[in-house]
C-alpha cells in the first residue's frame, strides 16, 4: 500500500513536470525572441524587433533627473523600439564588431518565460509569452552595467 502511494506520487510529479516543461523548440524560440530584440538594433532591422515584441510591450528602467538628482521610472513602448531599431545604429558605430549577446533562460512555465539578456553595456530581464504558438516579449526591465549612466 505504502509503495503504491509512493509510486503514484512519483508518477504525478513526473507527469506534472512533463506537462509544464518547455519543448526544445520552445527554448529555441524563446532564445530567438531575445536575440531578435538585440540584433534588430545591431543590424538596423526594425522588422526583426517587431517579430520579437508583443505590440503592447513595455520596456522600463530607472533614470536620474540631472537637475534634481531624483530617480524615476522611464518607459519605452514597442513603437518607439521599432523606431530605435530603424535609426540607432544607422551609421554602424554603436556596437563592437562582435557584440555580446548572451541569452539565459531563467524559467519557463507552460506559456510564460523569464529571460536574462547580457549585452555589451546593459542587462535586460524579459518576460516572454507564448501566444498563438509564437513567443513574444511583453516586458523588459533593464539597466546599464554602469548604473551611473542612468
Amino acid at each position: 500500500m505504502k509503495r503504491d502511494v509512493i509510486i503514484k506520487v512519483f508518477l504525478l510529479v513526473l507527469f506534472t513536470t512533463y506537462i509544464n516543461a518547455q519543448t526544445k523548440q520552445d527554448s529555441l524560440n524563446i532564445k530567438q525572441a531575445a536575440l531578435d530584440y538585440i540584433e534588430s538594433q545591431h543590424e538596423v532591422k526594425p522588422e526583426q524587433f517587431e517579430r520579437s515584441a508583443h505590440p503592447r510591450m513595455v520596456k522600463r528602467t530607472f533614470w536620474t533627473d540631472k537637475k534634481t538628482n531624483k530617480q524615476y521610472l522611464r518607459e519605452t513602448f514597442t513603437d518607439a523600439m521599432i523606431l530605435l531599431a530603424e535609426t540607432y545604429n544607422i551609421n554602424g558605430d554603436k556596437f563592437p564588431e562582435k557584440p555580446k549577446k548572451e541569452v539565459i533562460i531563467l524559467d519557463v512555465f507552460e506559456n510564460i518565460a523569464s529571460v536574462k539578456l547580457i549585452a555589451d553595456d546593459w542587462i535586460d530581464y524579459m518576460h516572454i509569452v507564448k501566444l498563438n504558438d509564437q513567443w513574444k516579449i511583453t516586458n523588459v526591465l533593464w539597466q546599464f552595467k554602469k548604473s551611473n549612466k542612468h
